[in-house]
């Protein structure tokens, strides 16, 4: 149904120049809405900017701000200044007069328009004006030159006046086919868009002077027919050439630029994720309809058509908010709607608690009072979202957890899509790859890594006092745990508050607290040590060597850093943390009034000093990661692992080795020290670091090479199992014996074995699945469960070796990446049912679906003492340890799951990603090892979850 006062000019039924002329009009109209709206939100001298703007591209003065020569291109499209204008400028300089010029003079500069957030819901004082300046086509290079640095002269001199300005020139002609040289607004991902960035153009540009869009005359109707639609205007005179700017149309977007739009985001939603949560689920939204894309500049266009000019329904970011709200709850996806509210609400920036929503205060707090009535907000969310700026830890971790969920969840559509699409963009899977690695050096866990909490949540986390304690594990009778907790607490008052964070070590701890910004300079620190022998000054400087080892804020890392493998750039080694060796080593106290005393051997007494190694490591990704040892052999493992780390690489990190405790301080990290420097020394030299292991260790290495398995007729299946699933630490085919296995499936499995790849075969059954994996190894992992359909089946398989091929690919440098990952193939075993599998046909990887929850379940085992294992489960980002809740952990986490749980399904419980770094002392384990490690936690898990079923059952 048509609006009333729709204009529909048609080339079959004629067009009325009148209702071109109401078109110009209408958009005309909203521009000057947006203008003013612009205006207002600018202090009076960058009103002036944008007011003299337009004059100072129309004539070339060399009394008026950026004049380069006589002879700069000058002059705007049908501009003639007006006397109000004229006098602003000589308000400026009073010199300055205007001298029209008679005649035809040339007008090279064909249109001035400022896009971006001005005159948006989403302007701020701290807003940029981003303009583009089009331009003639027959320019040559030195007129583009000299208009260049016109422009770079006039970006200065806005500064000057408080704004921020950056000018893009533009020829229109080159720009429809592609052309372009330097990105085109400061908030530009460069080439890798074309069609996005027009789209973001024609929806919130502002048109200043010269001609006006040629776009703005063409039905969407008739988008796809831009071409011939517009040269009939031209040809038929409908319009005058010298009129209208053609900037080209948007009938089609490649598929590529929703994956190079989304990688921009996505690099740029590590440090600001609220600033690109927007584009980032616009991109989304708009991929998800590919290729029937209809872009909001259409919508935007086809309500001027139909002459609906509501300013504050026709804004930019309302409309985006509108479209990705659509999208979002047409997907049932209710909590990533939220946290799209709660982004425009912070992107705005206008706090409406204090004011209760009242009506005053600007039109864009009075839009934005409306969304949030619309969404049901209360007073109390909207003060907690005023708070944003004292927000401190626990805040900030709750706001984390579903960012980064969120851009996880980006991420995997991004790979998704272009795999799905084949997407031919111009970011291609190198770059992939590269945000990849920043996105695992960013948010991925691992043992040992300290997670960075704050990604540009909150502007300041440091805490004025803390409380420092050590106190006994309940949890674990026998050890001790350190936590911190807020304010100045008393020797037993601790007891009655939650701590900030909890950890079993305290450099951990203080680590964790000064990377992330929770101590800084000016907090006072209380101190409760407990059993150990940490001091007030031990703990200062402490912390003083850690702000010395890791400066903070961190340089930005280096997409040349990304290509490689992360190395080890700052080492610092605290010797005998909160332990005094002589209170350990009482039979040495005479010995320590010799002056032969080395820290490392005494005098005839094979004893050392070094109790325990704190390492602290600073790498080429930013990762900072911590490691503890301690024992009689603290330093020769400390030593081993680190040559281990250098590998062959001729990188050498700068080691620092501090110690602060009660007693030889100073003579046990000079000791230390003069190791590590030694060996530095020695590998320099060339000497091969297996032979310094084997001097340290005093054992040999055994290189073993890679063989063939051959498997003999077995009348013990079980047997035959257990030797195919061995671990191996290279490829080695298989070979059965024409006689083995002869009732089972595995030998249709077992021929299918190939390099290079994870291949995964399952078989439906009646009420059961089988599944198969051989790794890269082509070792043998299998198991049977519960089948209840395919996606539950093979989707969390799916994530978790994605998970594993990805810890894998971050150990090998990129350039090799393309032959070195790992391909995941699947098949199905036929026919369904009982009786024996005949054949095998291969599977497309599971997908993501749109109805397909994703609870994300990650594992972190670390090494205890002696044999034990600790066990960290992060669901959904949120961290359950046995710290916190020993041997209740899987029913608590199981309990988790079950409560985000949309409906009441009774499906298994997963483990999505694993890490075992620490186990395998940073050795790349196989995908077999890491699935057997995934079967025993999840057989926990589901024990768990089915224990608390029983419970809730009636």
């Amino acid at each position: 149904m048509n609006h009333p006062h729709e204009i529909r000019p048609d080339l079959e039924q004629g067009i009325d120049r009148k209702e071109l002329a109401k078109l110009r009009a209408r958009f005309l109209k909203i521009n000057q809405g947006r203008l003013a709206r612009a205006m207002e939100g600018l202090s009076t001298r960058q009103q002036q900017v944008l007011t003299l703007l337009p004059l100072f591209f129309h004539v070339n003065h060399p009394l008026l701000p950026g004049y380069v020569s006589g002879t700069t291109p000058a002059g705007v499209s049908g501009f003639e200044p007006d006397d109000e204008l004229l006098a602003e400028a000589q308000r400026l300089t009073r010199s300055f007069t205007y001298k029209p010029r008679h005649g035809k003079p040339p007008q090279p500069i064909h249109g001035l328009f400022l896009m971006g957030s001005l005159g948006t819901l989403a302007q701020a004082e701290q807003s940029d004006m981003d303009l583009w300046v089009c331009h003639a086509p027959d320019l040559d290079e030195q007129a583009v030159a000299d208009l260049r640095r016109k422009c770079q002269l006039l970006e200065t001199w806005a500064a000057s006046q408080g704004a921020e300005a950056h000018f893009f020139l533009i020829e229109p002609r080159g720009f429809v086919q592609g052309e372009r040289d330097s990105q085109l607004s400061s908030d530009d991902c460069g080439t890798t868009q074309h069609y996005l960035l027009l789209d973001e153009f024609y929806r919130t540009a502002i048109w200043l002077a010269g001609r006006t869009p040629l776009w703005w005359l063409v039905p969407v109707y008739q988008e796809h027919n831009y071409r011939d639609y517009t040269q009939t205007l031209l040809s038929k005179r409908f319009i005058r050439a010298q009129d209208d700017l053609d900037l080209g149309h948007l009938a089609h977007i490649p598929s590529g630029e929703f994956v190079g739009a989304g990688l921009w985001q996505l690099f740029k939603g590590i440090d600001s994720p609220y600033k690109s949560l927007l584009k980032l689920l616009l991109t989304e939204a708009y991929a998800s309809e590919h290729p029937q894309v209809r872009c909001l500049s259409l919508d935007y266009k086809q309500a001027v058509f139909a002459n609906q000019l509501d300013l504050d329904e026709l804004d930019p970011y309302v409309m985006v908010y509108r479209r990705i709200e659509r999208y979002l709850l047409l997907r049932g996806e209710p909590a990533r709607l939220e946290l799209v509210r709660r982004s425009l609400y912070l992107k705005v920036n206008k706090k409406l608690g204090d004011l209760g929503r009242s009506r005053s205060g600007g039109w864009q707090r009075q839009l934005l009072g409306r969304l949030t009535e619309e969404w049901g907000w209360d007073e109390r969310q909207l003060a907690l979202l005023d708070s944003r700026s004292q927000w401190k830890v626990r805040q900030v971790a709750v706001e984390r957890r579903e960012l980064v969920a969120e851009l996880n969840h980006s991420y995997r559509f991004l790979t998704q899509f272009a795999r799905q699409q084949n997407a031919n963009s111009r970011a291609d899977q190198r770059d992939l790859n590269v945000l990849g690695r920043r996105l695992y050096a960013a948010f991925e866990r691992r043992a040992g890594k300290i997670e960075v909490i704050n990604p540009g949540i909150a502007p300041d986390l440091a805490e004025d006092t803390l409380t420092l304690v050590q106190s006994p594990n309940r949890k674990e009778p026998g050890t001790h745990h350190w936590g911190l907790y807020n304010g100045n607490l008393g020797v037993h008052e601790w007891e009655h508050f939650s701590p900030i964070k909890r950890c079993r070590e305290l450099l951990e701890l203080l680590t964790w607290a000064h990377r992330n910004g929770v101590i800084d300079s000016s907090t006072r620190l209380a101190l409760h040590p407990g059993a150990s022998d940490l001091s007030e000054f031990e703990l200062f400087n402490l912390i003083g060597s850690l702000q010395q080892s890791i400066p903070l804020p961190l340089e930005t890392v280096s997409e040349v850093r990304l290509l490689q493998p992360s190395v080890a750039d700052e080492i610092l080694l605290l010797v005998n943390v909160g332990v005094d060796p002589l209170r350990h080593h009482r039979d040495l106290n005479i010995l320590m009034t010799t002056e032969r005393t080395d820290s490392l051997s005494y005098a005839g007494v094979r004893e050392n000093l070094v109790l325990t190694l704190d390492q602290i490591t600073l790498n080429s990704w930013n990762e900072v990661l911590v490691q503890r040892y301690d024992g009689e052999h603290a330093l020769v493992r400390c030593l081993r692992d680190f040559l281990n780390s250098l590998g062959q690489r001729s990188h050498r990190p700068r080691v620092r080795v501090r110690c602060y405790c009660h007693n030889r301080a100073q003579a046990i990290s000079q000791r230390v020290e003069e190791i590590f420097d030694t060996v530095q020394l020695l590998l320099d030299q060339g000497l091969n670091h297996r032979y310094l292991l084997q001097v340290a260790q005093h054992t040999h290495i055994l290189d073993l090479q890679p063989g063939q398995v051959t498997l003999a007729s077995l009348a013990d299946h079980d047997a035959v199992l257990a030797a195919l699933g061995e671990e191996r630490s290279s490829y080695s085919p298989l070979h059965l014996d024409t006689h083995a296995l002869q009732d089972h499936d595995l030998p249709l499995v077992l021929a299918q074995g190939q390099p290079g790849c994870i291949q995964v075969f399952y078989r439906l059954l009646e009420g059961w699945a089988d599944l198969y994996v051989l790794d890269e190894h082509n070792a043998l992992w299998q198991q049977r469960l519960p089948q209840q359909d395919e996606p539950h089946l093979l989707l969390p398989l799916q994530r978790f070796l994605q998970a594993m091929v990805m810890r894998r690919d971050a150990l090998l440098p990129l350039d090799s990446l393309q032959q070195a990952s790992l391909d995941i193939l699947y098949y199905q075993l036929l026919p369904s049912g009982p009786g024996k599998a005949r054949s095998l046909e291969p599977r497309p990887a599971p997908a993501d679906s749109q109805n397909q929850a994703c609870f994300e379940v990650q594992a972190i085992l670390q090494a205890g003492t002696g044999d034990e294992v600790h066990v960290t489960l992060y669901c959904d980002q949120q961290e359950f340890s046995e710290l916190e809740h020993g041997d209740q952990l899987y029913a608590v986490v199981a309990r988790q799951i079950l409560r985000q749980r949309r409906g009441s399904g009774s499906y298994r419980c997963y483990i999505t990603d694993l890490d075992l770094s620490e186990l395998l002392e940073d050795e790349q384990g196989s995908t077999s090892l890491c699935l057997r490690y995934k079967r025993e936690l999840e057989q926990a898990l589901n024990d768990g979850l089915q224990q608390l079923q029983a419970r809730l059952e009636p």
